[in-house]
């Protein structure tokens, strides 16, 4: 990490380099870091979480989830973003990539492709166009992660060809990527994926959002892989919003073979802004993976799982978040450690204290 903070320091001279030749170029930096504290009342022998579970994932110590710093370069023609982050998330999440790729969270450059339309071409290491939710917890309503976004891409590798309608109403993009959340694919994996994106926003409290992935499992048995995800933000009131997201997956049984199997989840979100510093948020969620395709249990049952939680949040300063949350999941099957045995339900409390600049 100290290696990659080198690199990113020494590069932004470069960055200025570019800057000085094109009036409407401008270069940030910004950052983020968040400091949790999680307690597992199952009590894992290792102080690990689940292994399905990658955000605040470890047991009874007070760590880092994520943390990164970011250079931003954007002009009227150009865009680039670098970002180098470490923590507990991208040990856990980017475990199956190379070493040397570990600590990125984002290595992308951009090009507009007409001068007087909103049409971009971005390639590189980019955020996931699935799901409603980020790495970053400060700017998602509930403190820890969903099972649905910690089981489906954070990151995505590849191009896409973007579109923002003049109004800013539509948004279209069209995705070549390297497979489901790699930046290298495994040895013996041949083929490209594809994705697309479209995002609808008819007023400024409604979000709308479809996304699609076609491509193969991440790893080396080129088996198909669809994924489909749909969610809506909706600000009802001034104090009240809500989430509902739904998510279906098809996977190919075997190489070759006309037999597939599904899995599928979802989720809704209510928030509600008690105060200006002050905001409450509860979830409630659904994860079925009945033959083991993403999570694999070896049970019944395979993965059916409930979960429900709620979080206080403390906003002191725009940039600053204080929460402490309450998760319980409950499970159709025995699949949670406990005292070296297993069990159907899982506790947890949870604080963190973000930062952002």
């Amino acid at each position: 990490m100290k290696s990659l903070l080198i690199a990113l320091l020494a590069g932004l001279p470069l960055f200025s380099l570019f800057a000085q030749h094109d009036s409407t170029s401008r270069l940030s930096i910004s950052g983020y870091v968040e400091a949790y504290y999680s307690y597992d009342f199952n009590q894992p022998v290792r102080n690990e979480r689940p292994s399905f579970i990658y955000s605040h994932n470890r047991h009874n110590e007070f760590n880092i989830n994520l943390g990164f710093v970011k250079a931003a370069y954007t002009s009227q023609q150009l865009r680039a973003n670098l970002a180098l982050m470490a923590g507990t998330y991208s040990n856990a999440n980017l475990a199956a990539e190379p070493a040397t790729l570990r600590n990125i969270y984002e290595a992308n450059v951009g090009i507009k492709l007409s001068k007087n339309r909103q049409l971009w071409l971005d390639m590189g290491v980019f955020s996931s166009h699935i799901g409603f939710e980020s790495a970053v917890s400060k700017d998602c309503w509930a403190l820890t992660r969903s099972l649905m976004a910690d089981n489906t891409p954070y990151y995505e590798t590849g191009a896409k060809i973007g579109y923002t309608s003049p109004n800013e109403k539509w948004l279209v993009s069209g995705l070549i990527l390297n497979g489901w959340q790699q930046m290298r694919r495994p040895d013996g994996n041949t083929r490209l994926a594809i994705g697309t994106q479209v995002t609808f926003k008819p007023t400024a409290n409604v979000t709308l959002n479809s996304s699609t992935f076609l491509g193969s499992r991440p790893d080396d048995a080129n088996r198909n892989r669809f994924f489909h995800n749909f969610y809506g933000i909706v600000q009802l009131t001034p104090q009240w919003g809500i989430i509902a997201d739904i998510d279906y997956g098809m996977e190919q049984r075997q190489t070759g073979s006309s037999q597939y199997d599904p899995w599928s989840s979802w989720a809704v979100v209510l928030k509600y802004q008690a105060h200006p510093k002050w905001v409450i948020a509860g979830r409630i969620e659904n994860y079925t993976d009945k033959t083991g395709v993403v999570i694999a249990t070896g049970t019944p049952n395979g993965f059916v799982t409930n979960g429900f939680s709620c979080n206080l949040d403390f906003v002191p300063l725009p940039n600053v978040a204080w929460r402490i949350e309450a998760r319980n999941l409950q499970s159709k099957d025995a699949i949670f450690e406990k005292h070296g045995t297993i069990t159907r339900q899982n506790f947890t409390l949870t604080t963190s204290l973000a930062l952002s600049f």
